[in-house]
């Protein structure tokens, strides 16, 4: 695919600007506090997120919320993971509270604020890494059954479109950004995940399969009312690419990918995608790593970039991300990664109105 060939939607009429945001992990237990970090930290013009509390235990897993995003499909937990069942489990109900009740916190802190912004952000596990993850009631992976996983994917496109509205209802978001996390895409489309037996792998699922999987769910969510759908992997570099190279196919507003994850062809195909209008979601900041300072963080975005002859005023196609969610660090370290990530955003806009 030749990327200078890639179309991209109208992503809004508002004005965009390098933006720093998070994926959905926090530490601790408590999501009043986790809110109070994210909106104090990413106020306009970046971009706060929706909180996941993984610390809270079974249930607030990525896995098991994401089950939760399914229309009238059920799981329960087994030992081996969460199953696809008749009706919800206790742990199934337990998620589904957890969940409630994030957004009812994330609700009553928007409403408290005098200037509470117009964007947020949302995220879910795609299809590929739900199907991946789930299990059918023999203890195979759903994804090793072509029935099991379209009804999947199917589901998934509707209870996203479901949560979405929920979302903006229940917090008066106007512009909300789904972002749709398949760390297990690759896998799946290269034919590398094991069976639950870990005596052998999976078949490979053809891209087409997969890029209806996307294109479904992408067009689901922009009819209930998405500003934008972006959709972020990683892996080795030529897995990546390939994955981004369907989530484009599928009609994404944008990618999300770790800065460490790319080698020359990856920032040349996310050159193309810059070019046509959609965004790059950039991991640059480990969470319990070293944070480099503003200038040196600026200049090692800059570099590939200016390289592959991206004008800095196209800067603006940026939204900062950690490398990972931050619930492997301490609240305080949370804070100071998304102050640092903000910082590097400023910086670069700067850079970008100085063009």
């Amino acid at each position: 695919m030749n990327p200078s060939n890639i179309q991209a939607e109208d992503t809004g009429a508002v004005s965009r600007q390098v933006q720093a945001s998070g994926h959905g992990p926090m530490p601790g237990i408590d999501p009043l506090e986790s809110q109070r970090i994210i909106r104090g930290e990413l106020g306009e013009p970046n971009l706060p997120h929706l909180h996941q509390l993984p610390g809270r235990g079974v249930g607030s897993d990525s896995i098991g919320r994401g089950a939760m995003f399914l229309e009238e499909l059920s799981v329960d937990l087994q030992p081996h993971g969460w199953r696809l069942s008749q009706a919800p489990g206790i742990d199934a109900k337990r998620a589904a509270s957890a969940l409630r009740a994030d957004l009812n916190v994330l609700g009553d802190v928007i409403g408290a604020e005098e200037s509470a912004g117009h964007e947020l952000k949302i995220q879910l596990p795609g299809p590929a890494t739900l199907a991946a993850n789930l299990y059918l009631h023999q203890g195979e992976r759903a994804l090793s059954d072509f029935g099991a996983r379209r009804d999947l994917a199917q589901s998934l496109a509707l209870g996203a479109a479901r949560h979405l509205r929920d979302v903006a209802s229940g917090t008066g978001r106007e512009l909300i950004t789904v972002y749709i996390d398949e760390p297990d895409a690759g896998a799946v489309l290269n034919g590398t995940l094991p069976t639950a037996s870990g005596y052998r792998t999976l078949r490979s699922v053809p891209v087409a399969e997969v890029r209806s999987w996307w294109t479904e769910l992408t067009g689901a969510l922009k009819d209930a009312g998405a500003h934008q759908v972006i959709l972020g992997g990683g892996g080795e570099p030529e897995t990546w690419n390939r994955v981004a190279s369907t989530a484009i196919d599928a009609g994404v507003d944008g990618l999300g990918v770790n800065a460490s994850d790319l080698t020359v062809p990856g920032w040349e195909l996310l050159a193309g995608a810059v070019e046509a209008g959609r965004r790059l979601w950039l991991g640059c900041l480990s969470p319990d790593g070293t944070s480099p300072g503003v200038v040196e963080a600026v200049a090692a975005i800059r570099r590939p970039w200016n390289q592959l002859g991206l004008s800095d005023a196209l800067l603006d196609a940026l939204v900062l991300t950690p490398t990972e969610g931050l619930d492997v660090v301490t609240p305080e370290q949370a804070t100071a990664v998304l102050s640092r990530l903000s910082a590097y955003a400023d910086a670069l806009n700067q850079v970008r109105v100085d063009a």
